[in-house]
């Protein structure tokens, strides 16, 4: 007779003892090879768009600003002209924001003309200038500021009238490699410019978008002054990370009592807060019924119901967290001594606390790889042959404000026509190798702390490099796994991506059906990539240690947990806590020694006594957000050490059973925790320490 199997039988059957296993496996091919093909192939191809990057590609669009022939300042035969000079500054004030200065640069409806330095004198037009020449009041002033090519013999009027040559000149200083007005320059008439027009407003249409240079200047006055005492909270930031994981081993279930007794108090004020408001707003005799439906959310608190709800819901979380401490106090404990047991094996294995180092450096590769391959000519703004000539005088009388001004280039060629499909293949080429580099880290960390649980002896039978041999062991191997997990990954996130920009069209529409249903769309899709970095992480774990291909890796991993599944949600939410409030410790001693050092009230910082800083909370931030990232970094080795423990300790506990021929490789603490111990060490290899 056939049945459905019962208890752990669904997923799976226990690991069976292997005598000859010592930990991660020596003798291994490599897996997935037709994935890591696919993989090679695809970064010869990011590395091919990256020679047509530079082949056709014009990072100067970003170095370098362009005047009206789309000329560059500051180059060939303008080399003596860096500085780019607005005919009407005033133009600025409506023409530009946010979305256009990211599609088109700082680009005025004015003429634009590349100059050797800034006016540095108010100048206008008068007059008896009109009936001149080009020659006489510009160029025998060396007043050089027309449009390339003007003649000699042009009249004033008629250079004015085709806007060849500037009506006005301003006192400037250059700012972005552009010549910016003096924003408290005195007001003068100008022809052609209303009377309420003031460079204010022309200067803050053109730098809408950008810091005020004066605050740029500051700002960056303020980093040169403070930058080693920003280095000094960094270097804290690391100092407390390593004593909080180090320490870990003699205050982890002192701290971790602390912190669920924390959660249990703030729990049971949060019903006596309630039950206090639903007794005032009781005796007043405030009720739902009064108020009615509103949208007015902020409403809902002065009725009782709201309160009595909460007071319901706390009371509930309260009972649950008290029952789970009751009926999962050995679980907790067991969880306790991993977390322990996994700074033990930090401590021996300090070599992995700077591994993040590595891959941070590679993710720097990386995006600025990326970033490289991404500055190609803008192609699209510019309908094929409409082009102009800047010295002839627009044709199109019904236009008045036409002009002949530079925009983009013709998309003509094969690059140019084929400009978006190389840039959706340099954004899938991100996120593959992002996600790689992040795998390969993940895989390294597990492959090192799965021969410290799997070492006998401890520290004797460790590895002599255990991370050193990790990183090639899973380069030489593994590279198409790796790959396998990081494209499934990287499809999620790339159906992310386009729902957002869906959603971001669609807020114009104001469906809120449409906006329902996408953000249903959006959750499901954040949960799955949730569950599959899980996934992966975990199968990443068993590739490290048995060398196996990613989709028996994956299923052997979740299989072994769904065994030991109420294992692992009290471990997962014991480390999370754990590591929550290391981080707000490491972050908030951060931010308060900073504050102190940034305001000068330590005494450390000399030149801050005698010059205070202009924005002080701007290297508060910039320390704090540090101090973020180091504390993360190591608490990121830490968790994956974690993880690589707990599933090294549930299959401890499904290979061996505590006899002489199967002995536990964990630690005294857990055998003592489980109630077991093993009967007597192997032959030849002594006790266990």
């Amino acid at each position: 007779m056939g049945g459905k199997p019962a208890g752990e039988e669904a997923y799976g059957k226990p690991v069976k003892h292997d005598p000859s296993f010592r930990g991660p496996i020596k003798s291994r091919g490599c897996t997935d090879v037709i994935c890591c093909v696919l993989f090679l192939l695809f970064l010869l191809g990011y590395a091919a768009l990256g020679v047509v990057a530079w082949a056709y590609g014009d990072p100067r669009q970003v170095l370098y600003p362009r005047n009206s022939t789309g000329a560059y300042c500051g180059m060939g035969a303008n080399k003596d002209k860096p500085y780019l000079l607005y005919f009407n500054i005033f133009s600025c004030v409506l023409a530009t924001n946010i979305i256009a200065v990211a599609e088109h640069g700082l680009q005025c409806p004015t003429p634009q003309v590349c100059v050797s330095s800034c006016p540095a004198a108010l100048w206008v037009v008068s007059q008896g200038e009109l009936s001149l020449t080009v020659g006489e009041v510009f160029y025998a002033a060396n007043r050089t500021v027309c449009r390339p090519g003007v003649p000699w013999d042009m009249p004033v009027l008629q250079s004015l009238e085709q806007d060849l040559c500037p009506s006005f000149l301003l006192p400037s200083t250059p700012a972005l490699g552009r010549c910016v007005p003096y924003p408290n320059s005195t007001q003068f008439e100008f022809p052609g410019i209303p009377g309420n027009t003031s460079i204010n407003q022309g200067i803050s249409g053109l730098l809408d978008s950008f810091s005020a240079r004066d605050i740029s200047v500051k700002i960056f006055e303020d980093l040169a002054q403070s930058w080693y005492l920003i280095l000094v909270a960094l270097g804290v930031a690391l100092v407390l990370s390593l004593l909080f994981l180090l320490l870990l081993r003699l205050v982890a279930g002192p701290l971790v009592l602390v912190l669920i007794l924390g959660v249990l108090g703030v729990l049971a004020y949060g019903i006596y807060h309630c039950w206090k408001e639903y007794q005032v707003l009781r005796d007043r005799g405030a009720s739902i019924t009064q108020l009615g439906f509103t949208t007015n959310l902020s409403a809902y608190r002065s009725v009782q119901e709201t309160w009595l709800a909460a007071l319901i819901l706390l009371a509930v979380l309260e009972g649950l967290l008290l029952l789970m401490l009751i009926f999962l106090r050995q679980r907790i404990r067991i969880a306790i001594a991993l977390l322990k047991e996994a700074s033990k094996a930090v401590g021996q294995m300090m070599s992995t606390m700077f591994y993040p180092l590595v891959t941070f450096v590679l993710l720097l590769i990386c995006i600025a790889y990326w970033a490289m391959t991404a500055l190609f000519p803008s192609c699209e703004a510019v309908p094929v042959n409409a082009s102009c000539d800047p010295m002839a005088q627009p044709t199109n009388s019904s236009c008045p404000g036409l002009m002949c001004v530079f925009q983009g280039y013709l998309s003509t060629g094969l690059v140019q026509r084929s400009l978006f499909n190389l840039q959706i293949y340099g954004v899938l080429g991100l996120f593959w190798t992002l996600n790689w580099v992040l795998a390969l880290g993940q895989c390294v960390l597990a492959g090192a702390f799965a021969s410290f649980y799997w070492a006998f002896h401890k520290p004797r039978d460790i590895p002599t490099f255990p991370l050193g041999a990790a990183f090639l062991r899973t380069l030489r191997y593994h590279t198409g796994s790796l790959a396998f997990g990081a494209l499934i990954l990287m499809l999620v996130q790339i159906a992310r991506v386009i729902l957002e920009y869906i959603d971001h069209k669609l807020r114009v529409a104001q469906n809120p059906v449409a906006r329902c249903i996408m953000c249903c769309f959006k959750c499901c899709l954040w949960c799955l990539e949730k569950f599959i970095k899980f996934l992966n992480r975990n199968a990443y774990i068993m590739i490290a240690i048995y060398g196996k291909n990613f989709c028996v890796s994956a299923r052997d991993a979740f299989m072994l947990l769904m065994r030991n599944v109420v294992r692992v949600v009290v471990l997962d939410k014991v480390t999370d806590l754990l590591l929550l409030f290391g981080k707000l410790l490491v972050v908030g001693g951060v931010g308060v020694l900073s504050f102190f050092l940034f305001t000068g009230r330590l005494g450390l910082g000399q030149d801050l006594e005698s010059r205070p800083l202009n924005y002080y909370w701007l290297p508060i931030m910039i320390a704090v957000l540090g101090a973020h990232v180091v504390a993360s970094g190591f608490f990121s080795v830490f968790g994956m050490c974690v993880d690589t423990l707990f599933l090294c300790f549930l299959e401890d506990l499904e290979r061996n059973d505590g006899s002489a021929a199967r002995p536990y490789f964990m630690s005294k603490a857990l055998l003592q925790i489980l109630g077991k111990k093993n009967a007597a060490p192997p032959a030849g290899k002594g006790k266990k320490p």
